[in-house]
């Protein structure tokens, strides 16, 4: 379990890609908090600087649309899912994904 971000600088509407052993990327999808890949499973662009709607994230390079809360893809040019991963949120907002780590570093909130 690695420590992503505090919930207050998670934002409603925003993303937020954590390095560890592969990029993860985070949303705050109206109040609930996913973990997914950061990388789209059509071909290589960061997730986390996606379009966001609802449950749904759209990939900025060629509008592959995948569900949060399965990782499926839900049209083409995508058709394998991505990888979910469970978040704890502790009662003092802090954020956590649960993913292997060697090291995590939160990058700049999308």
């Amino acid at each position: 379990m690695i420590y992503a971000c505090h919930l207050e600088d998670l934002p409603q509407g925003e993303s937020l890609r954590v390095m560890a052993d592969v990029p993860v990327a985070l949303f705050n999808a109206d109040g609930e908090i996913y973990a997914v890949d950061d990388t789209c499973t059509h071909q290589n662009a960061s997730l986390s600087d996606g379009w966001l709607e609802g449950c749904f994230i759209e990939c900025p390079l060629h509008e592959a649309v995948f569900d949060l809360r399965s990782g499926a893809p839900t049209c083409l040019p995508a058709k394998r899912p991505l990888r979910t991963y469970a978040v704890t949120v502790t009662d003092d907002g802090g954020v956590y994904v649960h993913a292997a780590v060697t090291e995590a570093v939160a990058e700049g909130a999308a």
